[in-house]
């Protein structure tokens, strides 16, 4: 192998580039006052009332900021990629086909978010407050922090409940042509199931 450019390496270099361009982002929106990966989000319980719901349960989906799941996935995608092309080609003399080796670095991240995520979500700091259900949402005004969400296709959502403890939920529009921009003011008006919601545009954005 030539370096980390190397063709059998080049999706766990790209990974650390990702990375890379996750923490300038984070450094940049710190100097504004803004955190991108806001470590402060999420709440305590997964929520797993369907088998979409109960997978992103799995992976901590609602008690982490989805940024710093993809910041787990993407540090345990490359490392166990190089590690497993670095060990085998010192060992048998050549490296892992491509895609053998991006395979076994997918199950090693997913796990690595498994167990990484659910420590994180125990350390990170949380108000201390009554916890609430999903449905006791509804009527709260948040805003849209990840994504753009459409029909079908939520976006993740960022809303307070009565104690001011903040959640992080998944919202779509009601209606197929509508559209919540990232950083938009909505108001949750249906709970779908686990962390899923309909929204709407806040009609009132001064009570966010």
């Amino acid at each position: 192998m030539s370096g980390i450019f190397a063709s059998e390496l080049w999706p766990f270099s790209l990974a650390v580039g990702l990375l890379i361009g996750v923490a300038v982002a984070e450094a940049v929106s710190l100097l504004v006052g803004a955190s991108v990966l806001n470590w402060g989000g999420g709440d305590a319980a997964d929520h797993p009332d369907s088998i979409p719901d109960g997978a992103l349960g799995w992976m901590h989906f609602g008690k982490l900021p989805i940024l710093v799941i993809i910041v787990l996935f993407l540090a345990g995608f490359a490392l166990a990629g190089f590690v497993a092309q670095f060990t085998t080609r010192a060992v048998i003399g050549f490296p892992l086909p491509l895609p053998a080796a991006v395979a076994l670095a997918v199950v090693v991240a997913v796990f690595g978010v498994r167990v990484l995520g659910g420590a994180l979500s125990r350390i990170i700091p949380r108000d201390e407050t009554t916890a609430v259900s999903d449905a006791s949402l509804v009527g709260r005004v948040g805003s849209v922090v990840i994504g753009t969400a459409s029909a079908g296709k939520p976006a993740q959502a960022r809303v307070r409940d009565q104690h001011g403890t903040q959640h992080y939920v998944m919202v779509e529009p009601e209606g197929p042509g509508e559209v919540l921009q990232s950083g938009a003011s909505v108001l949750l008006v249906r709970h779908i199931s686990g962390r899923r919601f309909h929204a709407i545009p806040n009609p009132k954005p001064e009570l966010l």
